[in-house]
Parts: C-alpha cells; sequence; structure tokens
C-alpha cells in the first residue's frame, strides 16, 4: 500500500468571511470554490480548505489529508496497526471519499480517495 502524499489541509474559521481573504493574500491567488459551507484554493498541487465552524466533522484545529489510492483498504490496514475511526469514509461528492481516524496520540489524519 502506499499514498500519493498530503495534498489537502483543511482549516477550520470562525469567520469565512474574514478568513478568505488572508489565505488569498498568503497564496495570491483567488479561491477555485467559494460557498457559504467551503471555501478552497489550489495552489501549487496543494489543496487549502475553509471550513466554516469546523464543518460537520467539528474539525477544532488543521487536518491534513492523506491521498490514497484504496481509503477502505487504508482504513483497514490504519487500525490493525492502532488507530482509531473518527469519521468513515464517505463520499463528498464527484466520486470522493474522504474518512478521518485519531492515531493512539489522538491527532486526527485525513484520508481521501479520488475516482
Amino acid at each position: 500500500m502506499t499514498t500519493y502524499g498530503i495534498k489537502t489541509v483543511l482549516h477550520p474559521v470562525s469567520d469565512l468571511a474574514k478568513a478568505k481573504p488572508v489565505y488569498a493574500a498568503l497564496l495570491g491567488i483567488e479561491p477555485q470554490t467559494d460557498s457559504p459551507y467551503y471555501v478552497g484554493f489550489d495552489a501549487g498541487g496543494q489543496h487549502i480548505g475553509l471550513v466554516p465552524d469546523g464543518g460537520p466533522q467539528g474539525m477544532t484545529s488543521p487536518v491534513a489529508y492523506w491521498h490514497v489510492p484504496d481509503i477502505e483498504a487504508t482504513l483497514t490496514a490504519m487500525t490493525a496497526a492502532g488507530a482509531a475511526v473518527k469519521e468513515a469514509a464517505h463520499e463528498v461528492g464527484g466520486g470522493r471519499l474522504v474518512a478521518t481516524v485519531t492515531d493512539p496520540d489522538g491527532n486526527v489524519l485525513g484520508l481521501i480517495q479520488d475516482h
């Protein structure tokens, strides 16, 4: 099993309207996705997402998402190694599957599988 690396990092923000120009200034681009529930920037092969109030997953800190070829196999291997599933794999649109696990110290690790 292999990963394609960390390509997505989501940041919970308390005020999307205030956070959006800060990230636009940092990245030097305007967002490619801009909605009331998610703002996403694609910069240099990285996707940076802003999630108001931590979104439905209740994020309290940024979460790095590892892109993997088989999310279920990765979840199985990680739980066998001691991780705990926080958010089971589910589709978020366009055939993309996401999930989160916690490591033994409670750190949240995100997983993404694109079809």
